[in-house]
């Protein structure tokens, strides 16, 4: 399940004991929840069926300032991203970009701080939020 640039969790919990657990991680890290994009709610409003598929948008600005400031452009990937969605068989999962393709992505050193802290972080998400 894992394509350019992607990085996919298994979740031991659906979709929405999965969001809750996400959305309490974010806060125990200290983390921003700036958006929650329901496209399943929004697949509905337009009369079409559309498995639980949920963005998280996250962040905090000490991370993603000093990237920006390296190359503005990295802005259009952040803040950061999780993807927690349900797959055809039910089973659900979290989806996140790589920092390191986002690095690369953008021109930026995968050195710095930010980034080099960003792979840690996002995999403690994942685990926090699907437990597995």
């Amino acid at each position: 399940m894992e394509g350019a640039g992607l990085l996919t969790h298994a979740s031991a919990h659906g979709v929405a004991d999965t969001l809750r657990l996400l959305e309490a991680a974010l806060a125990a890290k200290q983390l921003t929840l700036f958006a929650r994009i329901d496209h399943a709610a929004g697949a509905a409003e337009v009369g079409m069926a559309l498995r639980p598929t949920t963005v998280v948008i996250f962040g905090n600005a000490r991370g993603g300032t000093p990237l920006m400031l390296v190359r503005q452009t990295i802005g259009l990937d952040l803040p950061l991203k999780m993807l927690v969605w349900e797959d055809a068989d039910g089973a659900c999962w979290i989806t996140y970009s790589d920092p390191a393709w986002l690095a690369q992505r953008h021109g930026v050193d995968s050195g710095l701080k930010p980034v080099a802290v960003m792979p840690a972080l996002l995999t403690d998400l994942a685990h926090a939020a699907g437990g597995a």
